[in-house]
């Protein structure tokens, strides 16, 4: 099955109509009436769409509507993204930078025949429109219905029973949770304790093991299983628990008053447990009104709450989260021994246990798919049928409605819109893939599909909710931390991979060149060998990650062939010198040359990459300069550069025009002596990192004026120094920064003090993290400096043996620096001050 997102897709093309750039191009080139025309007949569709998704999954005629809907709409994003370029164009050209408002350029004419090119496009796209849109009598769609994130079919009812026989690898789970259920609480008589976890992880049946032990018979006169499941419904809550409690009682024609009174009543002075079971509610208030109703329990009461989102545990739970983790092999090897075989036959059958244990590797430690597959093959005994299971994807596999991939399903079908399509592209990474945060956004950006919610909004903050809520799902999970709180990594359950390829095809694909049977539809496409297909794919919109790029002829037919791509992905390539075809990618968002060694300079034409937002030059030990008009390029928010020259100071005027750069980072620039002085001229920087640049001698005085820089980063720079400002005079001191939040030191030699400019001016009032590890000849902190800190909530100080050997903060004498930080780390343990306990 393939997921439409045609209505993410629509609400995309319609903001860009809606703008007032393409507005004002439709005017200046003459198809404002063609344009204003698509617009009307696409929001009459878009109307429509959320209906039509819900309703695909069981009509094909639907399904098929949505898919040819879909080209029209990448069309016409392509369409309108080559007017951005025009514009984008025009501004660059008119003004030679890019102060100008693009309204003074996009009035420029073009040339009749590109005027003449553009309307026929358009003409086309709408005429193809209109006719789609007259389809859509066909199907009954009803208009406006709201993102209800209705799933296709809804998991069952569950119950309370579980035979603790047929449980495996829980013991000290519900040992842990049995123990928090008989705690008593000081400032509650009811506590709320939450199991978090992905779906098929078993928190239902834990939750029935606890339920169930006798421990918690005895200790609860009053037990309730309620799966909640569905929409959460308060009147139908409490009618569910007090069917619980009395049994056969009616309460249907209860009004609200009575069912409430009813509940408190049954409930007072009396010690409970409820269970409710799969929970997706993250709406507080209604959280709120059905725990006021069950607060009269006795002391010591408790509800236990299963749900696969750590954002419904942390509006409810009173205990912290208890989140269920993997079961081991040897456990998943035994449940799918049990599932697979009667008892004792599996010893009549060693081959295949030993492809049973292959199968159960596939399954990645989680339980339901181990019981799933192993129940699949209990009645089969041909070893063709075992390794036929071991070689196939399991999101091949026909599921039924407890299948793995049913249960995985309704964690997807209750994202919003906006998150399946981002979910969805996350299949075109390999399996096992640590994602970093600053990879995948710009990725989400380039594909257009972060969408903005406000004029201040930043999409690369915007970006990180997306995450942060997909993290919260258990969609992605192993976050590691790498810069705290700014640059972390995750992975995706092989099942979730699985899970995003089932939605994702046929247009995201992992595409072999000796596959016989290519998709036609193919928009997102990541290359497995170098061979060329046989297949045209000129509205492709990705490209990448082949396993290795050894020729620049290979590339040069890439770019000849996908004009449309978003993303073109050549991470540790070896070619010399990147095509200068390059330069005709209008649509292109993000380029990676990460990893080539080889390539020395890049061509001029890369500069008419208008619409480029990230750039990835990361270990590119070869590359000699910047190109020329490197400051064309004025859509670019990230770069990550390195490269073999020494003095930027020279080349200031390539870079200084670049400000929309929102992440600038220098690794392992070996001859780098001098940044640029312009660099106040990055006006939007946010986030500059310098590491392994041992001849950079400082930092550009200029750095002090990055007003909206949040973190600066340096490490591995033996000969860096700091400024202290002084000579700069006060006025510029009090300009500097205003945005820093984090400000992290690692194995800087020179570093011995604290810049003034950091204990002064805005910094003071913003600076909340400061971490210095590794500066052997950093001897002091400052009388009265931290203090003036005073947002500072952490403090990271380690392997720093001259201010370790001065301090005597175990006797206090210098706590008084420190009194006001929450958080203070020396060399790794957390230090707690006598003054502040």
């Amino acid at each position: 099955m393939a997921e439409s997102f045609a209505f993410a897709i629509a609400e995309g093309v319609l903001g860009k109509l809606g703008s007032a750039l393409i507005q004002g191009v439709g005017i200046a080139w003459g198809v404002q009436t063609e344009l204003e025309e698509l617009r009307d007949t696409l929001s009459t569709i878009h109307a429509l769409l959320l209906d039509a998704e819900e309703k695909q999954a069981t009509n094909r005629q639907i399904s098929d509507w949505l898919g040819k809907l879909k080209l029209v709409l990448y069309d016409a994003e392509d369409v309108l993204d080559e007017f951005d370029y025009e514009a984008l164009q025009q501004q660059v050209v008119a003004s030679g930078s890019i102060t100008k408002k693009v309204r003074s350029v996009i009035s420029s004419p073009k040339s009749l025949a590109f005027r003449f090119k553009m309307g026929r496009r358009v003409k086309n796209i709408r005429e193809r429109l209109d006719k789609i849109a007259a389809d859509k009598s066909k199907f009954n769609f009803n208009e406006g219905v709201a993102d209800r994130r209705v799933v296709p079919s809804k998991r069952e009812m569950t119950h309370s029973f579980v035979r603790s026989s047929d449980v495996i690898g829980r013991d000290h789970d519900k040992e842990n949770i049995v123990g928090l259920l008989k705690q008593s609480s000081d400032t509650e008589n009811v506590s709320i304790i939450p199991i978090v976890g992905i779906g098929g992880l078993g928190k239902t049946t834990l939750a029935k093991l606890v339920y169930n032990d006798e421990r918690v018979a005895g200790h609860f006169p009053i037990k309730m299983w309620v799966c909640v499941s569905d929409e959460f419904d308060i009147e139908n809550l409490v009618k569910k628990i007090l069917k619980e409690m009395k049994g056969d009682e009616n309460y249907s024609d209860f009004s609200m008053e009575q069912l409430q009174s009813h509940l408190r009543n049954a409930l007072d002075r009396e010690k409970f447990l409820l269970v409710l079971d799969d929970v997706w509610n993250t709406d507080r208030e209604k959280w709120l009104k059905l725990k006021d109703l069950l607060m009269d329990g006795a002391n010591g009461s408790k509800i236990l709450v299963t749900t696969r989102k750590k954002s419904v545990a942390s509006i409810m739970g009173t205990f912290p989260m208890q989140e269920l983790k993997d079961l081991s092999h040897e456990d998943c090897l035994s449940l799918f021994v049990k599932c697979a075989f009667k008892d004792g036959e599996d010893n009549q059958y060693p081959n295949l246990l030993k492809i049973g244990d292959q199968i159960v590797e596939k399954c990645a430690r989680v339980p339901l798919a181990v019981r799933s597959l192993g129940s699949i093959l209990y009645s089969k005994r041909d070893e063709h049928d075992w390794v036929s299971i071991r070689d196939s994807e399991i999101w091949k596999l026909e599921q039924g409605e407890n299948g793995i991939m049913a249960a995985l399903r309704l964690s997807y079908y209750d994202l919003p819109h906006h998150l399946k399509q981002c979910f969805a592209l996350c299949s075109i990474l390999p399996k096992d893939f640590k994602i970093a945060n600053k990879f995948l956004i710009p990725f989400w950006m380039a594909q257009g599909l972060i969408q903005l919610s406000g004029q201040n909004a930043r999409m690369e903050d915007i970006g990180e909710t997306y995450i942060n809520e997909l993290l919260s799902r258990s969609f992605f999970q192993d976050v590691e931390q790498l810069v705290p709180g700014v640059v972390y990594e995750f992975k995706m359950h092989d099942l979730v991979h699985d899970l995003a390829m089932f939605f994702a095809q046929p247009e995201y694909f992992t595409l072999s060149f000796h596959s016989k049977d290519i998709p036609k539809r193919i928009q997102y496409v990541a290359f497995s060998d170098i061979d060329w297909p046989k297949e045209e794919y000129e509205a492709l919109r990705f490209f990448g990650e082949a396993k290795q790029y050894s020729s620049k002829s290979f590339v040069s037919a890439c770019i000849l062939r996908f004009k449309c791509i978003r993303v073109l992905e050549l991470t540790n390539s070896s070619f010399e010198e990147l095509p200068n075809s390059i330069g005709s990618l209008k649509h292109l968002r993000y380029l990676s040359l990460d990893g080539n060694k080889s390539i020395k300079k890049l061509p001029n034409s890369i500069c008419k990459l208008y619409h480029l937002q990230t750039l990835m030059l990361g270990e590119c030990s070869e590359l000699e300069e910047f190109p020329k008009g490197i400051g064309s390029m004025i859509s670019l928010r990230m770069l990550i550069i390195t490269m073999k020259q020494k003095d930027l100071s020279r080349k200031e005027k390539r870079l200084r025009w670049l400000n929309s750069l929102q992440f600038l980072q220098f690794v392992d620039c070996l001859n780098l002596e001098f940044l640029f002085k312009g660099m106040k001229s990055l006006i939007a920087l946010r986030l500059l990192a310098i590491s392994n640049c041992p001849s950079l001698v400082s930092l550009s005085h200029s750095i002090k004026l990055l007003t909206a820089l949040e973190v600066l980063a340096i490490r591995d720079c033996e000969k860096i120094e700091f400024m202290d400002g002084e000579a700069e005079g006060q006025e510029e001191d009090i300009q500097s920064f205003g945005s820093l939040k984090l400000l992290r030191f690692i194995n800087l030699p020179k570093f011995e003090a604290l810049p003034k400019w950091l204990l002064h001016g805005p910094t003071s009032n913003t600076l909340y993290h400061l971490q210095i590890w590794n500066c052997s000849n950093f001897k002091g902190l400052p009388n009265d400096g931290l203090q003036k800190l005073t947002s500072l909530k952490k403090l990271e100080i380690k392997d720093c043996p001259e201010l370790i050997g001065r301090c005597k903060l175990e006797t206090g004498e210098d706590w008084q620096k420190m009194a006001h930080i929450p958080e203070i780390y020396l060399d790794g343990q957390k230090f707690v001050s006598s003054t502040n306990s």
